[in-house]
């Protein structure tokens, strides 16, 4: 893991995984999984919200995939949040576990039921790790940004703010213009699949290649000395 910079964010907040994408079916970012798992215990009680699907009709597709998964590295327990869950419901689980994994698909889906059952309030107060994918990484962020790939434009979202940066997901090379405009006005942290960037109380590390747009330049992030 690199080690980035040290910064001052509040005390008690949950120590969130971002990240930019995986093939669970080849669980290629099983690195970043397994690290997050150590840093809950190891043999952690993980809670699952399949929650930025397009709709809710019939179950989540990648139930057995993600539950097969996570019990191969040790998770003692894996539960799912359905979206019909009530609020009570919804705090025993997440109660009752150590990590909080959300899945990728529509960000701007996740946002809107996460607020709507006030789950944000939740994960804010919630001492355990968070691994957001793809969506739930977006989601956790200030900002996200997206790149449609029939669009030239980007569009931002504005997502729950458990971590203070504007994220970019999935991210290619090919959309550097479109980035590169766009980090005159914000800076920008762009993470590939199988990357992730650990954010804490305390530090900022990256997993893998990681990459900042700033003032209209692009670099890799690099270790700092701690």
């Amino acid at each position: 893991m690199q080690l980035l910079n040290r910064v001052s964010f509040c005390c008690f907040m949950p120590k969130l995984y971002l990240l930019g994408g995986e093939n669970v079916c080849k669980r290629s970012a099983m690195e970043v999984n397994e690290r997050a798992f150590r840093d809950a215990g190891e043999r952690p009680a993980v809670v699952v919200f399949p929650w930025a699907r397009a709709s809710f009709d019939g179950l989540y597709r990648k139930r057995k995939l993600l539950f097969d998964y996570f019990t191969s590295m040790g998770a003692v327990t894996v539960d799912f949040v359905e979206y019909m869950d009530s609020k009570a419901t919804i705090e025993q689980k997440i109660a009752a576990s150590n990590l909080i994994y959300l899945t990728g698909g529509l960000v701007s889906a996740l946002i809107e039921r996460l607020r709507k059952m006030e789950v944000d309030d939740l994960l804010r107060s919630y001492r355990g790790v968070i691994v957001g994918r793809s969506a739930g990484a977006l989601a956790l962020c200030r900002r996200c940004v997206i790149t449609p790939r029939r669009s030239k434009q980007v569009r931002v979202v504005n997502g729950l703010g458990l971590a203070d940066l504007t994220l970019k997901a999935h991210y290619r090379s090919r959309k550097d213009v479109y980035l590169l405009q766009f980090s005159k006005i914000e800076k920008i942290y762009a993470v590939p699949s199988r990357s992730a960037i650990v954010y804490d109380d305390r530090i900022l590390a990256v997993i893998g290649k990681v990459y900042q747009f700033e003032g209209g330049r692009k670099t890799r992030l690099c270790s700092a000395n701690p």
